[in-house]
């Protein structure tokens, strides 16, 4: 689609946008592996005679953090109180079903690649002339579309994209939840932190386990506040201990 120095985007099934979603995921950019699954997914859904849109859904519902992350990111949904709030038993329903509570998406909405291989957030977004383009444009599109979603995205780099749109005033500020680690295997110690299933004293100084801990206090008290600010409601809504 584009390409500059070592940056290459290509195109992969994304597109689709569920425009009743109150909770967002935003990843860094879908990576080779997703790319595929997105692509295959789409092609099966069209063969066995879905419209495009359907196709689009089912292959964004597929693909989307799929791999290894995903039960990284469900395990996290559901220690914060995502799952009781879209009254599912588990995270993991929103992505084996199609679900019009939770929209998932990227930073930089196609797959990025730096010299060939999966863009990983360096050089930095807005540095960068092309995908700062990619954010002011398509996942700017996204906010405009989903003004009362709550949005939350994985790891600094998405943070860093997310807090330009509020500049933009296209996305509250008030409605970006930051702080989740990134649900890649290689932060594994930050998630078994994040999590309560490593104590902070047995983790290593790089994990930095304070920030983390608060990290999930916040997240679950800003969800309880802001879902209720929004009226929804479920009798399953848990109560902040």
């Amino acid at each position: 689609m584009a390409s500059h120095g070592m940056l290459s985007v290509c195109y992969a099934p994304f597109d689709y946008i569920e425009r009743e979603a109150r909770i967002v995921l935003v990843g860094i950019t879908p990576g080779l592996s997703q790319a595929n699954t997105a692509i295959a997914a789409a092609s099966n859904a069209m063969n066995s005679g879905a419209d495009l849109k359907t196709a689009l859904m089912i292959a964004k519902n597929t693909a989307s953090f799929s791999g290894a992350m995903r039960n990284n990111l469900v395990a996290m949904l559901d220690s914060i109180g995502v799952a009781q709030f879209l009254a599912v038993q588990s995270s993991r329903e929103l992505f084996e079903n199609h679900s019009t509570g939770i929209h998932f998406t990227s930073a930089l909405r196609y797959p990025v690649f730096k010299s060939l291989k999966n863009y990983n957030g360096t050089p930095n977004m807005p540095g960068e002339q092309l995908l700062a383009k990619m954010v002011q444009t398509h996942l700017a599109e996204e906010a405009r579309m989903l003004p009362n979603a709550l949005w939350i995205p994985l790891g600094p780099k998405a943070d860093q994209a997310l807090s330009y749109l509020p500049q933009c005033s296209v996305i509250n500020p008030n409605h970006i939840l930051s702080g989740l680690p990134h649900p890649s295997g290689a932060n594994a110690e930050r998630i078994a932190v994040f999590l309560g299933r490593k104590a902070a004293s047995a983790a290593s100084s790089k994990t930095k386990p304070a920030p983390l801990l608060a990290a999930h206090t916040r997240l679950k008290r800003q969800i309880c506040e802001l879902f209720s600010e929004t009226a929804y409601d479920h009798p399953n809504r848990p109560t902040l201990q």
